[in-house]
Order: C-alpha cells, then structure tokens, then sequence
C-alpha cells in the first residue's frame, strides 16, 4: 500500500534540506534506543540508485532498538544493532541491513539535532556486494510531520584563529612540551609552516560536534583476562619473524582524508597476512574521498562505514584506479578496476561502546592491525619520538583551545609493547615518514589517553583465490 502524501511531502523536505558535509547532528545512545517505525520503499534497486530523490515509501514496520545491541521486529525476528558514534545507527535483522544518518536542521550556526528521526538512506541484503536494495526513512514518533519533541538545540563553536591564517613557528611551545614531560620528545616541523590553521586541523581530522564524548573503555570479564595470558608481551606486524606485513607509510596532505588512509591501511596489511605478502595491493583513498556515499570527502568520515560498510558494499580498488590527489571532487574512479571486497566488520567488543584494550590487543594478534580514532591535542602535531600522552599544554599563539577543534583523527595500531615501565600502542599514521618515528608514533596503552581505546574497529578482507 502507498503511505500518505503528507508523509511522503515531509520526506521529500527532509532529503532537499540534507547536506552532505562532516554532519553536525549530535545523538546519544539513549536518544536512538527503543521503538522505531521504519517507511520502505521497494527492494527492486541496485547498490548505484541514490535515494536521494525517493519518497515513494509504500510499506511500514516497527523494531525495537534494545540494550545493549539486540534489535526485534514485529515478525519476531532477532538482530543487532550499533550506534555509528553519534551520527546514527546500523540496524541488521530478518536478512536486512539498514543504515542511516540522524536528522538535523542547521540554520547558520545553530544546529537542532531531531534525535527521533533519520534522514533518508539505504537498505539491503545482508551480505558482500548486496542485492535488492531500497530506500528508507525512521521515526519514534507516530506523526513524523511535527519533529519538534525530542530535539536537542546547539550552536557550533568556530575557533577564534582565522582558519585561513597560515600557521606560526612556535619554538617556545615546544620547549615548552620538552621541559613538563621526559616520556616523549616534541620537535618543529618545517612542513606545517607551509599550512594554514585550517589545514592542520584537516589534517588532524576536520572540526567535529561540539560537546561529543567518545565511550569509556568497558570493564575487562575474567574470561577476557584468560585470553590475554596467551598473548605475547609485545607484538608489531611490522616484524613477525622477520617479515613486515604493514603497507608504506602515506601523506594524506590537507585533505581531512585520515579516515580513508586508516581504513584502507588496515585492509592493506590484513590482505598481506592473510596472503603471507604475496599480494601487497595499495588501495586507492581518492576512491573513497570521491565516490563514497558513506563518508564526506575531506570534511571527514568514519572507518566503520569506510573500512567496513563501503568495503562490503561497494567494494575497494587498487591505487592505480585513482591515484591519491587530496581534494573533493566528481568520482574518476574507472568503473572496469577490479573491486577486492571486505565482511563482518564490527566495533571491537561486538558494538559502539564495547571496547577496551585487552579485546583490542587479542583482535590485533589474532587477526591484524586495527583502526581506531582519538582526539588530536596541539602538543601531538609536534611529536618526534618517545611514548605519547597529552601534556595539557596549548599552542596558544595558534590556537585558541576550543572544544569544537578537538578532532577524531583516524589511524592503525600495528603492535604493543613496554618500555621503563610504561605500556604503549605502536600506530601507523598518515602524515609521511617525515613525522615521527618514520611516520609511526607510540602513545601510552591501558589508560585509555586520548580516547584511543574507546572506539575501535575491524573487517576481515576477502582473498580471492
């Protein structure tokens, strides 16, 4: 049956006011969980229909978002389902996945977050390169033409500093980290005096929503605590026996790209283990930033819906398919490349706010590196060497601290170990070899700094044979 003209007027307004950008909307875990009513509309389309333009919705149902990621339906089918950090949700159930973005209005800088209602997105079946695909909408409430409960006003917070005022060397600053701390060294970089404010924080991974927390690590069950005594005291893909199954260190320039780079440098290096190297493909992050529907360019993205959903869905190409140029653009990615597909990927833990650092050490030796997000300090642009922690400090004759630049950079962790007492991740960055410790950097492990051990997030690669 057709649902009603007004229904489908709202949805069409909701699709025209939709921009695709580094979404400001802001809702929480309890804002998403409980009874939805989702609109469909045929499941007659291909992965490349773009939903965009739909509001023919002509079927409804109810799921029942429940805690802690079990999802039921009316027909009595069991799922799951995972908040995407507070962009919106991932629901799978009765052989279907559906995915959407939260619904928001933004009016300058004042932004309303309608937590009870999604924009329009896609379903399909579940599986790699799915078929039967539709369009859907959700909502909480009865009449979604009045989505004035629940909503949630904010308004964005831009930093003081001129986002297009070129960067200053700070030598003072950096004595500054040396002299608090012994545990890692900071030094200048010649190359970001070339940046400007605005493309260091790209490069740090893109202003983000303001007041956003990322989840605490979970409490570590003993059957967890079991597992870990089997596991080595240090460990790095880099040298496992002598071998490096770890893919080039790669500049990802101004481009807010870290989270295609972390993405696909994970699926690099679980290709060559699971190939024991004998394919070392590079996979092409100007595919993404171009042609992902699941990500915004260089405004940002997410590596569960980069590494996992658009790896399963559409699928990743070699290098050479699209080399890497660092800006938007219109996809160029050449439709006869040769597509290397990925499955099964999943937060670490099972879903949003399941991690910690023991399930993230027995996902990393047991399968491959892992990617995962943390908040990007000033004091970290500067780091040489050593095992980082934030040091409090600000760079206050560049940036004026402001929450609203607290970023989620993306990256892979490689390996652990220990060093005069102090644990530590190994992490595989996107800023060139010249950055760092040849472009990888330590930083304290068990502790959660930086929200590192909060989200993290795995797929498995799918060899062909």
């Amino acid at each position: 049956m057709s649902l009603s003209k007004s229904l489908c007027a709202f949805i069409l307004f909701t699709i025209l006011s939709f921009v695709a950008s580094d979404t400001p909307a802001d809702c929480r875990y309890d804002d998403i969980r409980g009874e939805w009513t989702f609109y469909e509309g045929p499941r007659t389309f291909d992965k490349n229909y773009n939903c965009s333009a739909f509001a023919n919705f002509t079927q409804k149902f109810k799921v029942n978002l429940l805690f802690p990621n079990t999802a039921t339906d009316e027909d009595g089918n069991v799922g799951y389902w995972t908040m995407i950090y507070n962009q919106g949700f991932e629901l799978v159930i009765g052989g279907r996945k559906y995915f959407a973005f939260s619904y928001f209005r933004q009016e300058g800088d004042n932004v309303t977050s309608f937590c009870k209602h999604t924009f329009v997105n896609s379903s399909h079946d579940v599986g790699v390169d799915p078929k039967n695909w539709s369009c859907f909408v959700g909502s909480k409430e009865d009449n979604p033409l009045y989505p004035t409960p629940y909503a949630k006003s904010s308004t964005l917070k831009f930093s003081k500093i001129n986002a297009h005022t070129f960067y200053r060397k700070n030598l003072d600053f950096i004595e500054s980290i040396n002299r608090k701390q012994k545990s890692w060294k900071a030094r200048h970089y010649d190359f970001m005096e070339k940046m400007t404010i605005g493309d260091l924080i790209r490069m740090s991974g893109g202003k983000k929503t303001i007041g956003f927390q990322k989840p605490k690590p979970t409490q570590v069950i003993p059957e967890i605590e079991n597992m870990l005594k089997d596991l080595p005291d240090s460990f790095d893909w880099r040298n496992v026996s002598g071998i490096n199954y770890v893919s080039p260190i790669r500049t990802q320039q101004t481009c807010g790209s870290c989270y295609a780079f972390a993405s696909l440098a994970m699926h690099e290096a679980r290709l060559r283990i699971y190939t024991n190297n004998s394919d070392q493909t590079i996979f092409s992050t100007q595919d993404i930033v171009e042609c992902s529907r699941y990500s915004q360019g260089c405004d940002g993205g997410f590596p569960y819906l980069v590494a996992g959903k658009y790896a399963e869905d559409y699928g990743l190409v070699d290098e050479n398919c699209n080399p890497y140029k660092g800006i938007d653009g219109k996809c160029h990615t050449d439709p006869k490349c040769f597509r290397h597909y990925a499955t099964k990927y999943r937060y670490i833990g099972g879903f949003y706010g399941a991690c910690n650092e023991a399930l993230m050490r027995i996902s990393l030796v047991k399968n491959g590196p892992i990617a995962v997000s943390f908040e990007v300090y000033p004091d970290f642009r500067f780091y040489e060497s050593g095992i980082y922690h934030h040091t409090g400090l600000e760079d206050k004759l560049n940036f004026r601290f402001d929450p609203f630049e607290i970023t989620n950079h993306v990256v892979v962790i490689v390996g652990y170990g220990s060093e005069n007492g102090q644990d530590y991740w190994i992490v595989k960055n996107s800023w060139g070899t010249g950055w760092g410790e040849k472009g990888f950097f330590r930083i304290r492990r068990g502790n959660d700094e930086c929200s590192i051990e909060s989200i993290a997030m795995e797929a498995d690669i799918i060899v062909d044979n």
